[in-house]
């Protein structure tokens, strides 16, 4: 078979697309026949080198994939898969660690896993939406519904509102009923917003989150009627963590499942305590996450942002488009 791959850490140049020897498939596992693969935030710093990360080399980048069952394991229990049936694969393996970070990923043509972690495909949702899912979809379904759980009327302000884990949180909210205002430092991604559904957008290059979301929904109040942001999701983390905790109102809620401009920021904990602030973390996303994304899909509710498809061959414009945080939504490549 062919793969992206990358022999040394590094930049783009260290991407080509070459032979790669076809995966066996042990007892308990599943051949898959890749159809679609999608880029995520953490493609990039593999590909650059993560000290604290174990990631093998030569790698295949590529965690959310979706395709077809090519070949069965003779250990995985009878009738449970059939070879040609649409599905898509949990990247998140236990005890192994997550595909495209410290497990070779799905950028290539056949990847063979436990038959566990394969999900079946509602007929309605295509390839290409299917592998948008897993990681940024799952990651925001988890954090915005299963555990923050927006509801209608919420006021919601998103942080990071761009890429797939941001698009998805603005989709999820809108879906739940709430009025969201999302950030972005584009003017073009700005206009994108408004598109996926965002009330109202503020443009951080411009305007500062904090005077915004007080103008839209008033000054967040220790006593009396209280304004601010029922929630406000920030997985950013670094110097915008203190100053979100300015935005929640009273007994409101803060989101994180992430930290990429930083993980010890200064934190004013008198903001915490006066405010009775909720600070809720979300770790990833389970099975139930992925069906139920799924679900809303194939019913024609939810509908993945895509930001671009190529064939594999283009990866590295792909990744590089990505670098350069050009993407709105996800990158999606095909055989």
């Amino acid at each position: 078979m062919k793969a992206v791959v990358f022999d040394n850490h590094g930049d783009v140049s260290e991407i080509c697309w070459r032979e790669w020897p076809e995966p066996e498939v042990k007892p308990d596992e599943v051949k898959v026949r890749i159809q679609a693969a999608a880029f995520n935030g953490f493609d990039p710093m593999v590909l650059k080198g993560i000290p604290t990360l174990k990631t093998p080399l030569p790698m295949i980048p590529g965690g959310d994939m979706a395709g077809e069952v090519a070949e069965i394991g003779s250990a995985v229990p009878a009738g449970q898969w059939k070879v040609g049936e649409r599905v898509m694969v949990m990247p998140l393996h236990i005890g192994k660690g997550m595909m495209g970070e410290t497990m070779r990923g799905g950028f290539c043509e056949f990847v063979s896993v436990q038959h566990q972690y394969l999900i079946r495909l509602p007929d309605a949702v295509s390839y290409v939406d299917a592998a948008a899912l897993p990681i940024a979809y799952g990651t925001a379904h988890r954090m915005m519904i299963t555990r923050g759980k927006v509801r209608a009327g919420d006021r919601v302000l998103i942080l990071g509102a761009t890429g797939g884990v941001g698009t998805c949180c603005v989709q999820l909210a809108k879906l739940a009923g709430a009025e969201v205002a999302a950030c972005t430092s584009s003017s073009v991604k700005a206009a994108q917003l408004k598109e996926i559904g965002a009330d109202h957008v503020i443009n951080t290059l411009e305007q500062d989150f904090v005077e915004e979301t007080v103008k839209l929904w008033g000054k967040p109040r220790v006593f009396g009627e209280s304004g601010g942001a029922d929630i406000v999701v920030n997985f950013i983390g670094g110097k915008n963590w203190g100053k979100s905790l300015r935005a929640v109102k009273r007994d409101g809620r803060l989101l994180t499942c992430g930290a990429t401009d930083g993980y010890d920021p200064q934190t004013d904990i008198r903001y915490i305590w006066s405010f009775e602030l909720n600070i809720i973390g979300s770790n990833g996303w389970d099975m139930d996450d992925l069906r139920a994304l799924l679900d809303l899909v194939a019913a024609g509710r939810l509908k993945p942002v895509i930001a671009s498809v190529r064939k594999m061959q283009e990866a590295k414009t792909s990744m590089q488009d990505v670098i350069d945080r050009k993407v709105f939504g996800k990158a999606i490549l095909t055989p």
